[in-house]
């Protein structure tokens, strides 16, 4: 599916560009206390092997922004240093090597503070992301979003007025609606490449809907360059729902999908556990998918619309209640047992991959 994507200036965070035609880059951040080096390293190698591409921080204090040279010094992939309130933790982040600033607008806004920072990243040639949140933004005596517009434009005129442009904005409410009018809305208004996301969505059920309604929205509409699911839960998960939103878009090539049945009544095997359990032996071949072509499989738990479903697609089993019938390539292929059935595949996709 091919989107007409908004035209941007591109935006280079360490080895991932961003903006313009390049690929849209999925971020996380990291759920540890950044100065407690060990964990922090340790989740952000658990991020970058689900699939991010970037990583932010949290920076609270000085102990943060120092732990950032030996983070920095045990990680290979982008990282991002999220600063509030002090921008001397964005100087020190940025002396210890970090390879993008947040701002957030809501809290760091004294001109001579801004400028120092600016000067730094200039100095480092890194650039910094304008991340205006609904639940910092200063009100304008307008609603949320003109607030959120207007915040995002008045940084942009103080960051430009010191011949800084390596700029990426961000728009997050914690709203769904309001989330794709402030992005709407500043589209035309600027050419930084935006990085997507709605702020503070909840646990992973109720979030990852948020999530998914107002970033696949915006990604329809060619809006949007790189993006971070936010969610209460472990920042895997986040990682997970980022790539499905993108992979269901046609953005992001997925090496594997799995296509199965909700259940209903005509089922008559456990086709939750037969799911989930071929999903966790297919993640030990994960790693070797990327350069392989496609593969669709197809898990269905009845013969309503089992054989139609697995024809389609390169490998698929369509289970009745003591056996399965498995299609290869489109075709029946064999009756197998259930169990036999599952081996088969991993069996085949072990081959391809």
């Amino acid at each position: 599916m091919e989107f007409k994507r908004r035209k941007t200036k591109v935006i280079k965070v360490g080895s991932v560009k961003i903006g313009a035609n390049n690929p849209i880059s999925i971020q996380a951040m990291a759920k540890t206390y950044t100065k407690d080096i060990s964990a922090t390293v340790n989740q952000i190698n658990r991020l970058k092997s689900a699939g991010a591409d970037i990583i932010r921080v949290a920076v609270k204090d000085m102990k943060d922004a120092k732990a950032i040279k030996e983070i920095r010094r045990k990680t290979d992939i982008p990282l991002v240093a999220d600063i509030h309130f002090n921008y001397q933790f964005a100087l020190e982040a940025i002396k210890n090597g970090i390879d993008k600033i947040r701002l957030n607008p809501g809290n760091i806004y004294n001109a001579d503070q801004i400028k120092k920072v600016v000067i730094s990243a200039k100095k480092h040639r890194i650039p910094i992301r304008i991340g205006v949140n609904s639940g910092s933004v200063k009100s304008f005596g307008v609603s949320l979003v003109d607030s959120m517009v207007k915040s995002a434009l008045d940084y942009i005129k103080v960051l430009e007025k010191l011949e800084f442009y390596d700029i990426v904005l961000s728009l997050k409410a914690s709203g769904v609606n309001d989330t794709i009018k402030a992005y709407e809305k500043m589209a035309n208004r600027c050419n930084y490449p935006f990085h997507l996301g709605v702020t503070a969505t909840g646990p992973l059920i109720p979030g990852t809907i948020k999530s998914t309604l107002a970033i696949g929205t915006l990604l329809r509409e060619g809006l949007g360059d790189t993006i971070r699911v936010s969610l209460t839960s472990d920042p895997v998960d986040e990682i997970i729902v980022a790539k499905e939103i993108l992979q269901s878009l046609g953005l992001k090539k997925s090496p594997l999908e799995i296509i199965s049945c909700p259940t209903c009544g005509r089922c008559e095997v456990d086709l939750i556990k037969i799911v989930n359990n071929l999903k966790d032996r297919l993640n030990g071949i994960g790693s070797r998918m990327n350069k392989a072509p496609a593969k669709r499989i197809a898990i269905m738990g009845c013969v309503v619309n089992g054989p139609g479903e697995a024809k389609e697609a390169d490998l698929g089993v369509a289970f009745a209640r003591n056996s399965a019938l498995v299609f290869k390539n489109g075709k029946i292929f064999k009756k197998m047992s259930q169990v036999d059935s599952i081996n088969f595949l991993v069996k085949e996709l072990e081959k391809i991959f």
